[in-house]
Parts: structure tokens; sequence; C-alpha cells
């Protein structure tokens, strides 16, 4: 693949953070793929095929209830990976669709497990990557219990922003009631609250964040803690893919603290 036209199409934190000789085997053969919002990438129980790597696109994972209803446990952007199975032929227990439309490097399942069994730099960064995702579901979790929609909504909105890299998406009231598992009469109100405060304008089916500090404040500790796992996974796997490790890191930090000679 010709990573120069992905130049319009945003990137991926986690591919870059690779090691150079992984990421280009990587690249070789991933071709973009652009997905339209709510585009089923898997249902629960199903076979994964392949694994999505989001470029500008956002990808929620979401519980489906029996009566139609969706709740949203985890939402995947530009820092990570979509569908990682523990064991080739494996299935996850959530859906996987599209929350906000945009472009994804689809890579084979197989031979992803495959480049993380053989590459041990590659298996650390999917594993620390994988535990801020169980973060981030159990974090939700707590979220949707205890939080107003008002804080859930600014959650939403600051987390999709920082993953598509613009203050303008589009996404409907309904599917944010669905994804938030809130009437779409409720996501509507809270809504029309933000925009009143001035910290969003909406307008058909298009939202923009005219005040990401103050609906930073107006969002729960959630965003914040989230956001933070992810960093720092972030960091610690692009010290990886630059085969810094805990010794070298130490020994750095060591002789740039070190008296210099006189």
């Amino acid at each position: 693949m010709d990573t120069a036209h992905l130049a319009d199409r945003g990137s991926n934190q986690l591919l870059d953070a690779l090691p150079a000789a992984a990421r280009n085997r990587w690249f070789a053969r991933l071709i973009p793929s652009f997905l339209e919002i709510k585009t089923v990438l898997f249902e629960p129980g199903q076979v994964i095929e392949s694994v999505y790597f989001p470029l500008n696109a956002v990808i929620a994972l979401v519980t489906p209830l029996g009566n139609g209803a969706l709740v949203e446990v985890a939402t995947v952007g530009n820092e990570g990976v979509v569908g990682v199975p523990l064991v080739a032929g494996g299935s996850l227990a959530v859906r996987a669709l599209t929350q906000v439309a945009g472009w994804v490097l689809p890579m084979e399942s197989s031979a992803f497990l495959e480049s993380v069994r053989e590459e041990a730099a590659v298996r650390d960064i999917v594993n620390d990557y994988l535990q801020a995702l169980f973060g981030q579901i159990s974090q939700s979790a707590a979220c949707n219990r205890l939080h107003s929609n008002e804080e859930r909504l600014s959650r939403w909105l600051l987390m999709s922003r920082d993953r598509v890299g613009v203050d303008e998406f589009a996404v409907t009231h309904e599917f944010l009631g669905q994804l938030l598992g809130s009437r779409r009469a409720t996501v509507t109100l809270s809504a029309s609250i933000l925009q009143a405060a001035g910290l969003i304008k909406y307008h058909r089916g298009r939202v923009t964040i005219v005040d990401p500090a103050g609906l930073e404040a107006a969002s729960c500790e959630c965003y914040g803690v989230i956001k933070a796992q992810l960093d720092s996974v972030l960091n610690r796997a692009d010290l990886r893919g630059r085969g810094v490790t805990r010794s070298t890191r130490h020994r750095v930090r060591s002789e740039s603290n070190a008296t210099p000679p006189t």
C-alpha cells in the first residue's frame, strides 16, 4: 500500500508505534476501506475474519439486547484496533459497528495473530492496548450507571473528537440514543442544553464542538480517566516500537541526571 495516499484519511497511532520492520510488512498488505455509519463489522459469537485499524472512523462495541436496544461498552478510533480474537477462528461477545463514518485498514485476523505470536514487541504493544480497552469497558459500565446524560454525551463527543481529529462530524440523535442507552428525546434535550451553553452546535445530523475545554468541564471524570489510560499505552507503545526497553530508559535517565565532567 502506498502510504502517501493515506495523508487525507488520517493515521492509526497503534500502527505508527509498531517496530519499523513489522509496520512495513503490515502496510504492504493493508488496503484502506471506507465504512459508512452503522456498518456492522461483526456480531456477537461470529467468527472474526479481520481486525480493523481505524484511521478517521470511530467504531462502537455494543451489547445488543433482546428488545432491539443497544448499549455501548467501548469505542475505538485511531488509537487502537477493533476485533482482536484471543485465538484463530475466535469471536467476541459484542457487536462492532461504525459510529462515525470514515476510513479503516482491515487485516486478516490470522495474519495479525501470527505476527502478535511471533514478535515480542508487537505482542507487548497489543496486550497493553487490550488492557486499556478492558479498562475503558469497566469505566463505561460505571459511567452508564452513575452519570447524567449531559455528562455522558459530553464524554462521547470529546472521545469522538480525539479520534477523528476534527471538531465536526455526523451523528444523529437516534443513533446517539441507542449507543448511550437513552431515549431519543432525552439525547435531544441533553444536546440542546450543551448547545444553549455554547459548547456545541447541532444541525441536520452534524455536530460541531465549539468549546472543547468547556465541554470537558461539563463531562464526567470518565473522559479524563479513559484518555489518560490510552495516552499511557500509546507512549509505551512508541517506546517499544523504537526498541527502548525499561533498562534503556533507566540508563538514559541516569546519564541525563549525571554530573557533567569538569
